[in-house]
């Protein structure tokens, strides 16, 4: 058995070589969908991520004769052990060759760290915040992965229990056939909702257009999911930052905003065409010529990736869902679409997973977002039963 060398990330190539890691892991697989390096970068980068104003975070390489076969970040992020009173770090990025002795020595580094630190417990694999990929595949494993969640080999959970890891959380995710017409018992609510309540849909042909009510979004966004397992509300400056990263490139007729009487967002739907077989094609970079096979996709498509889907905590259980979803299917039929591929839904989240039983379609993905803690003893970290 090779020997198994740990090294920090700390310059700018040791953090390109991290990135560029699961592009030799992954090569030839099918359907795992490559991200764009400069994302990647733009994230991972302690001068790009407005999230580093309250978090902290340490990367780790694993090498074995000198070759790259493994990676992964640790994450403290403060707002996290506040919100939550939980002293977890995060891990993610977590790649690594099937080698029991690889995956030990990259956690390892991660709960040295976490002991220096003053925690006690470590979770994942989760991002900063929730617009970071996050959950081990655990089912679905010959699915095409999208650009928004994470792709891993089917050896990964068994790592994950020979590690003492436990299930925190699992996610969902279903493909939905797009029907002929919008369902009946959808259309029947839209109809309910909108003579009841103050609420209209946002109707605009430009990305532009949409760009005003950005911040609305992610302030409601940030009330929406508070109580969700993990989540961490997005600062302004980092409201700022999606807005600029995502609002210039998604395509209006695939979003559906619910405004009340005072212009206020009430419940949203982002969604895009699948850009996965075109991230594929692009291997990374949207040069010299990847920005071409994601524009081709954006136009010419029957499937779509449902990325962030919410409502306001004062309007969830009155049928707003219903409003998104039957905006969403009208633009699906009209443009041809045949699937749709949910966002990732906490398993137990039946208000969210109940209105889906009025389409046809099947859970395709299930993700896990694993535990493992320990408590202090004379100094030592003692695992929990």
């Amino acid at each position: 058995m090779a020997y198994t060398e740990i090294r920090a990330v700390v310059t700018r190539p040791d953090l390109d070589q991290f990135i560029a890691f699961p592009f030799k892991l992954y090569k030839r697989n099918r359907y795992w969908c490559p991200p764009l390096k400069s994302d990647e970068l733009q994230t991972l980068s302690k001068e790009k991520n407005p999230a580093f104003e309250f978090c902290e975070a340490a990367y780790w390489m694993a090498y074995q004769n000198g070759v790259p076969v493994g990676r992964i970040a640790g994450i403290i992020n403060q707002r996290e052990a506040e919100i939550w009173n939980v002293k977890l770090v995060r891990f993610g990025w977590f790649d690594f060759i099937d080698d029991p002795e690889v995956s030990q020595a990259l956690i390892t580094a991660v709960t040295e760290w976490l002991r220096s630190k003053g925690m006690t417990g470590i979770h994942g694999p989760l991002g900063f915040n929730d617009m970071d990929p996050e959950g081990m595949l655990i089912e679905g494993f010959e699915e095409l992965s999208s650009m928004a969640a994470i792709y891993n080999h089917s050896y990964y959970p068994s790592h994950m229990n020979a590690l003492g890891f436990r299930k925190a959380a699992d996610w969902i995710q279903l493909e939905i056939q797009v029907p002929v017409k919008v369902p009946e018992k959808i259309e029947r609510m839209h109809r309910l909702v909108l003579e009841k309540y103050p609420l209209h849909i946002l109707k605009v042909r430009s990305s532009k257009a949409l760009h005003p009510y950005a911040m609305k979004l992610f302030r409601m966004y940030n009330e929406a999911f508070r109580y969700l397992y993990g989540f961490i509300p997005l600062s302004e400056r980092q409201i700022s930052f999606y807005t600029d990263q995502y609002f210039s490139f998604i395509h209006p007729d695939f979003v559906a905003l619910v405004l009340d009487d005072r212009d206020d967002v009430v419940g949203f739907g982002i969604t895009m065409p699948d850009l996965s077989r075109a991230l594929q094609r692009a291997n990374g970079s949207l040069f010299p010529f990847g920005f071409i096979h994601l524009m081709k996709a954006m136009k010419i498509n029957d499937t779509v990736h449902m990325y962030l889907v919410g409502v306001r905590p004062d309007y969830q259980e009155k049928g707003v869902l219903a409003l998104v979803y039957h905006e969403l299917t009208k633009t699906y039929i009209e443009k041809g679409i045949r699937f749709a591929r949910t966002h990732a839904l906490l398993e137990n989240n039946q208000r969210v997973v109940s209105i889906w039983k009025n389409y046809d379609g099947r859970v395709n993905i299930r993700r896990r977002c694993w535990v493992k803690q320990w408590t202090i003893d004379n100094g030592k970290l003692t695992m929990e039963n």
